[in-house]
Parts: structure tokens; C-alpha cells; sequence
């Protein structure tokens, strides 16, 4: 198949052909072969003839923004198998078949119906196919071809990204770049000058240059200068057809601004100033404002201003108001009138930031002078002093003299003061003020320990002109006089082992004093000596403002006694000395080897062994029932006893029998042992101790000298008689054997009867070193010696 197309399309194409020979598959053309088959003869072989090759032409051009009235010639499609019958059908297929682009049956041809744009779509790829018109047959393979679109010049060249703001510092050379500005062409840059773009500056010249290829800004003046014009609009071109005439254009705007640069030094606008202050103003205020002048901006205008000489310059100083870049100038020292009138300052403004590139414009600072003129004020009173500290003791009388404050008027007419305290607290109230002499005294007695300092405020003013008035703040300080004893420290419970030893320390104790230092830095501590020496415990001063307690015996007893009280005298170094007493209670415990404390109290066994209080209560309460029971059991015993005498006719001697043994040696209640044991031993007649007897007993001097005499019948009849005379005593007798062991021996008897009135020198601190089996043994041992130490 043959595709043919036409020629004069476009005036630039060349005698297009209309067939390509050989045209390979690759280039997605097809080769099309006519077959011309000829008839045997009879009789005759078949030759093959080689094929003749169809010209095929794949690719055809249709020019874009086609306004004619008809369809565009396109081209034509041609099979080898047409012979012009019309027997041949062409049918085409693809983008666009049908729609865009219509294709004559019989004769081949195609047409564009609609005006193309190759900015939206360069090319179509379409299909086509010769079949019999008779059968529908396809006469030859499917054929791919490409229809491109031919561009033309009508798409203007356009800047995406403007309008452009940009900035270059002044004072910058010549050539220096500014911003490079692109602008893109739609049509195809590939096909003539539709797409070659050309810059030119419209706008903005002499001031700055475009290139015409690059599309790059620069300045083309040397030294612009912002403080003379800082904003610049230059508007560039952009024209395709390379700037030919007929080419397309665009433009965009470039706003260029100067950036400013430090190439202006700062300048006062007058070379001497004068300020008036008055004399009154306060120190550390501001008198007055001066500032110098600086084209530029930002930092390049930051300034500093200095006072660099003058005889006003120790009284004045100047800062920076960093936002309004003006030299406020501030009082240093009070201004007085009468003593100086003016004075004269030199002030300098000076750029902070440099830049070196433009010192040749410099210097980059300026001076001033600057009179400043004192005002005549009428002042309220100047006092003496600033502040004044008084001292008075306390505890001194009403009216007592603190100190006193002076001020005087400073104006030239010296008008007299009146004083007077501002009584806006109640401290103020403790004080009075002659109005005439400025002296303070004292309102109320007061007390160091309660306030050690007043603060109060003094007013003067002058008696012409009672408004003007100045103050004054005085502190009195109130000194310490020795008005407190001395006092223990805190509330001490001191503890002393049972098995303490002698001179051993048992507490340290420590004493303050409300008075200060001087009162009562060194305490003195003793015993107090109206007393008699305290056989258990003594005191020794430590001279370090602490006593220790020490104890004086060996072995205490809490069965004998669990508290001391011991009175301690504590004095201070003050003039006169003061003095107090306080006691000490020391419990005695029982305590370990090592010294810590066991038990203090008889309840702590208790609560030793690990019992609650509820165990204790249940514990009491059994104990209270059995009691109880007992009691009960006792009185119903004697209710049922019956009586030792029958009747009353019935009088006579009466053996009554007891299993009871006694206490024991222990007992000496009821009956002396010893003496019926030894009756020698006795000294004196001893009574029952539960009666009264109303009947005297026999004389003493008659029994005493019959005792060495009579032996123990005889002495149980001498009871017996005295038992018949006492009417106290039980109307019937009792007898009590004793067993007695006969007169003394000549060496002595062995009995521990005896020992009780006898005294041993023998220690039993050994005890203690035995274990724990004779420990109960040691303790009791330990508390006889004990008894009888105290």
C-alpha cells in the first residue's frame, strides 16, 4: 500500500516523497507487497516471481490553528491492490480517526476536520488498512503511520515567577547583579524561531542593564546612592523569533531597592544647645534629650553618645534611647543653686557600627556643646545626714534622751525648721520629737527581747512654708541590759543505771540566756549550797557554758528508790550577775552490761515481754476475780467456825495447834525470833503492834536486870502474866514452842539470825561477773548495800 501526501504543506518541506523503500519495521512502518500471480499454462511448472515491494510513507504533517473554511489536506493512502475500480476499501483507525481526522473510502485521502494546537498534543499515531469492498477482506497487513502537527509562532513568551522584588546594597559597582529573569515560550523549540527568546529592558534604564541572552540584571551605575533615591521599577521584554519583527512578546516588572550601607557619618544640627534644670530635680531623672542626625538606617544609625569633657561631667551622665537614637541626659549628683549656677558639657554621638569599606566618608561622629542652666527652687529643709542610728538601753525610764536630728534650710533667706515624726506606724508612737531642737526621746519602756530595733521617719520643715518638707528614716537600736536569768537549755531526762559506779557521767546539761552575748556568753553551773551534800549525785562545770552529772555512790535500787531530784544553780556573766535554779529528775533503771537502758518502771517487764494492752487488762481482770474467789472463800470459813469457848462457864487453858510455819525469817511482824531464840539479846519489851494496850506494861529497869538471871520458862511466864493483864489480847492463852539453843558459846553463834544487826564488809560485785544464773543474786545483794549506804 501506498501512502501518499501532499507537497506543499508547509513552504520549508522539500518535494516530499511519497513512498520510502524498504522501510524497516522498527520505524513502525509496514511493508506492503503486491502480489501479481499469473496463470499457468498447461503443462507447464510454476515459476515464482519475486513480490514487488508496496512504497510505503509513515509519517504525514498537518499544520496546528488551520481557520480555513474546508477540512485540511492531510495526505493520501494508496494499496497496490487498487486498480482504480473501486473494489478496494480504505478504513482508518487510531487517535482522532473518525473525529479529528476522516479518511475517503475508495480514493484514500485524508482530511482534518478540526483546527489542531501542538501545545496540547504534537502528534497521532492512527492505523490503516486496504480490504475488498466484495468480501471485507483485509488485501494487505494493518499499516501504523503518525500524523504530526506542524508548529507555528503562536504561543508569546510569558514570566512565571513575576512580578520580581529584589534588593542590592548602594554604593554598590557598576555591573554588579541584580536578579536573572526567565521567561518560556510554548511553541517548539526544535522547529524554526518560534521558541527563541530575546530580553530588553523597557523600563529602569540608565540605571540598570539586562543581557539579552541570559536574561541577567545588573546596575549600570557606579555609587547609587539610597539617602537620593532608595526604590527603582524596571520592567524587561521578553520576544520571541529571536527579537525578529513579527515575534511575540512579554514583559514583567523587577521593583529593585537599595539597601542602605554605612556611608553616612551622624551630625548634630547645632553646635551648641543650652538646657535649663532646676535645682530641684531628683538624682538619677532624666533632665533632657539631644540627638545628632544620621541618613541611615537599621544599625548602620545606631549611635552612642559620651560626655567627653566639661566641668559638668561628674555631675551629668548621658545613655542611648536605642529606639529614637537619642542622648538622654540624666542627674548624677543634687544640683544646688547657690553653689553653682551652670555648668558646660561636651557631648560626642558616634556610629557603633562601621564599615571600613567607607571610612573615607568619615569620621563617622560629631561633638556638641551643651550649657546646662541651674534654676533657682525654694527647697524644703536639708538634713545633716542621710539616715541617722540611735542607741538606748532598754528598760529605761519614759522621756529617756535617744539622739538628735538637725536640718537646715539651704535657700539663701535660711528660714527656721520645724521637726515632727510621721506617725504612719505604731513604732512611731514610741517616740517624741522636740519641734524646735530636733531631739528624740523615748514614749515607753521597752524590752531588747521583745524588739531590738525601731525604725521611724523625721519630717522637717520650714515654719514659713510648712509644705515644703523633707524626711529623714532613723533607726534606733535598742542595747541590752542583764534583766533575764539564765535557763536550761530544754526539759532533760536524765537516767541513771542501777548498776552505775561511782563518778560516772550520767547527763550533760546546757543553759541560754534571752540576754545577748555580752549578758550572758558564760554560764556558771553548781549545786545549790544551801543544801546538804547530796550523798548521790554531784555536778561538775565543764567551763564551756556545759555541766555533766556524775554519781557519787556505787549501785542504785529502783525497789528502794526510782526518782531523785537533784537542784541545779545556773548563773551568767552579766554585771550584776543573775541567777536561777531548776531541778533535775533523774529515774533509776535497770539497764545491760554495756550501759543501755532496760526497763525504768515496773510495767516496762510487762510490756518487755511483747504483751498488748488488751493481754494486760485480761491479765488484771483474772487477777481481780481470783481475788475475789479468795476473799469469798474466806469469809464463808469463818462464818462456819465454829467457837473456841463451848460456853461461858467453860473457862480454861486452851492448846490451839497451827499448821501455818510462819514467814520465816523474814517475819518480824507478829513475833521477835531473836529474842526468844536469845533472850540476852533482847533490849526492850516489844508490844503487839496491831492494839493499843491500856494497862502499863512492867517496868523495863525490872526486867532488863532479871534477864542475865532467868531462863526461857521463866520469861514465858513472865508473857504469860502480862498476856492475863492485857485486856487487848485473846481471853484465852496460847502456847508457842521455840526451839532453843541454849546460852551464848564462847565463840559465838553461827546462826543468821544474828546477822541482821551485824554489818559485813564483804563485797558482792563479784556476783555480777558470774552469769546470768546469779544475776537475781547480784541485784539483791547490790540493793542491801545499797540500803545501807544510804
Amino acid at each position: 500500500m501506498r501512502i501518499t501526501s501532499t507537497s506543499c504543506i508547509c513552504p520549508v518541506l522539500v518535494c516530499l516523497c511519497f513512498v520510502q523503500r524498504c522501510y524497516g519495521a522498527a520505524h513502525h512502518g509496514s511493508i506492503k507487497v503486491t502480489r501479481n500471480q499469473t496463470k499457468l499454462v498447461e503443462g507447464e511448472t510454476e515459476v515464482h516471481h519475486r513480490p514487488k515491494r508496496g512504497w510505503v510513507w509513515n509519517q504525514f504533517f498537518v499544520l496546528e490553528e488551520h481557520m480555513g473554511p474546508d477540512p485540511q489536506y492531510v495526505g493520501k493512502l494508496h494499496s497496490n491492490s487498487d486498480k482504480g475500480d473501486g473494489s478496494v476499501k480504505y478504513i482508518l483507525t487510531g487517535e482522532g480517526a473518525g473525529t479529528i481526522f476522516i479518511i475517503d473510502d475508495t480514493t484514500g485521502d485524508i482530511h482534518s476536520t478540526k483546527s489542531l494546537d501542538r501545545e496540547q498534543k504534537t502528534h497521532y499515531v492512527l492505523h490503516a488498512q486496504a480490504i475488498d469492498r466484495r468480501t471485507n477482506k483485509p488485501l494487505e497487513p494493518e499499516s501504523e503511520f503518525i500524523i504530526k502537527v506542524q508548529d507555528i509562532n503562536d504561543n508569546a513568551p510569558k514570566f512565571t515567577d513575576g512580578p520580581y522584588i529584589v534588593t542590592v546594597p548602594e554604593m554598590s559597582e557598576m555591573g554588579t547583579s541584580v536578579l536573572q529573569v526567565t521567561a518560556t515560550d510554548a511553541d517548539d523549540p526544535t522547529y524554526g524561531n518560534s521558541a527563541r527568546v530575546v530580553y530588553s529592558i523597557l523600563q529602569g534604564q540608565p540605571y540598570f542593564s539586562v543581557d539579552p541572552k541570559t536574561g541577567v540584571i545588573r546596575t549600570a551605575l557606579h555609587n547609587m546612592d539610597r539617602e537620593a533615591r532608595e526604590h527603582y521599577s524596571v520592567v524587561i521584554q521578553a520576544k520571541d523569533m529571536a527579537g525578529q519583527v513579527g515575534g511575540l512578546s512579554g514583559s514583567t516588572t523587577v521593583n529593585i531597592t537599595l539597601t542602605d550601607v554605612n556611608d553616612n557619618p551622624p551630625r548634630f544640627p547645632q553646635k551648641h544647645y543650652q538646657l535649663y534644670v532646676p535645682e530641684s530635680a531628683q538624682v538619677g531623672s532624666a533632665v533632657g534629650k539631644i540627638k545628632a542626625n544620621d541618613a541611615d538606617t537599621g544599625s548602620n544609625a545606631d549611635m552612642k553618645y559620651t560626655i567627653i569633657n566639661g566641668d559638668g561631667s561628674g555631675v551629668f551622665s548621658i545613655s542611648t534611647d536605642k529606639e529614637t537614637r537619642e542622648g538622654i541626659l540624666s542627674l548624677k549628683k543634687p544640683l544646688n543653686y547657690e553653689k553653682k549656677k551652670s555648668y558646660t558639657l561636651n557631648i560626642e554621638g558616634a556610629n557603633t557600627h562601621l564599615d571600613f569599606r567607607f571610612s573615607h566618608l568619615g569620621p563617622f561622629k560629631d561633638v556638641t556643646m551643651l550649657k546646662v542652666i541651674v534654676g533657682d527652687v525654694d527647697e524644703p529643709p536639708l538634713f545633716t545626714m542621710p539616715s541617722y542610728v540611735m542607741e538606748v538601753y532598754e528598760n529605761a525610764k519614759i522621756g529617756t534622751t535617744v539622739g538628735t536630728v538637725t536640718a537646715q534650710d539651704p535657700d539663701t533667706a535660711s528660714s527656721l525648721v520645724r521637726y515632727f515624726i510621721d506617725h504612719n506606724t505604731e513604732e512611731d508612737a514610741y517616740f517624741t520629737i522636740d519641734a524646735s531642737t530636733g531631739t528624740i526621746k523615748t514614749a515607753k519602756v521597752f524590752d531588747r527581747e521583745e524588739t531590738p530595733w525601731y525604725n521611724i521617719t523625721v519630717a522637717a520643715s520650714e515654719i514659713d512654708d510648712p509644705g515644703l518638707v523633707s524626711h529623714v528614716p532613723v533607726g534606733v537600736r535598742i542595747l541590752d541590759v542583764n534583766d533575764n536569768p539564765p535557763e536550761l537549755a530544754r526539759e532533760y531526762d536524765v537516767v541513771v543505771c542501777e548498776n552505775a559506779k561511782p563518778g560516772q557521767v550520767i547527763q550533760t546539761i546546757t543553759a541560754t540566756d534571752k540576754d545577748n552575748a555580752a549578758n550572758g556568753a558564760r554560764f556558771h553551773f553548781s549545786l545549790d549550797e544551801e543544801l546538804s551534800l547530796n550523798p548521790n549525785f554531784t555536778l561538775r562545770d565543764n567551763e564551756d557554758n556545759t555541766a555533766s552529772i556524775l554519781t557519787r555512790r556505787r549501785k542504785y535500787s529502783r525497789t528502794t528508790q526510782d526518782i531523785y531530784y537533784l537542784p541545779v544553780l545556773i548563773s551568767d556573766g552579766g554585771v550584776p550577775p543573775l541567777s536561777s535554779s531548776s531541778t533535775l529528775t533523774i529515774r533509776v533503771c535497770g539497764c545491760e552490761r554495756d550501759g543501755r537502758v532496760r526497763t525504768c518502771h515496773a510495767e516496762a517487764f510487762l510490756s518487755s515481754a511483747g504483751l498488748s494492752t488488751g493481754a494486760l487488762i485480761a491479765i488484771l481482770l483474772c487477777v481481780v476475780i481470783l481475788l475475789a474467789i479468795v476473799v469469798l472463800f474466806i469469809t464463808l470459813r469463818r462464818s462456819k467456825k465454829e467457837p473456841l469457848i463451848i460456853s461461858e462457864e467453860d473457862v480454861r487453858e486452851n492448846v490451839v495447834t497451827y499448821d501455818d510455819e510462819g514467814g520465816g525469817e523474814e517475819d518480824t511482824e507478829a513475833f521477835d525470833i531473836t529474842a526468844l531464840r536469845n533472850p540476852s539479846a533482847a533490849e526492850e519489851l516489844k508490844y503487839r503492834r496491831d492494839v493499843h494496850p491500856e494497862v502499863k506494861p512492867m517496868p523495863r529497869h525490872h526486867l532488863s536486870s532479871s534477864l542475865d538471871s532467868i531462863d526461857v520458862q521463866e520469861f514465858i511466864k513472865q508473857r504469860l502474866v502480862e498476856a492475863d493483864l492485857d485486856p487487848s489480847v485473846p481471853p484465852y492463852d496460847s502456847l508457842q514452842t521455840y526451839a532453843y539453843e541454849g546460852h551464848r558459846s564462847e565463840a559465838g553463834s553461827i546462826s543468821s539470825l544474828d546477822s541482821a544487826t551485824t554489818h559485813s564488809d564483804q563485797d558482792y560485785n563479784y556476783l555480777g561477773d558470774w552469769g546470768p544464773e546469779f544475776k537475781k543474786l547480784a541485784e539483791l545483794y547490790g540493793e542491801i548495800e545499797s540500803e545501807r549506804t544510804t
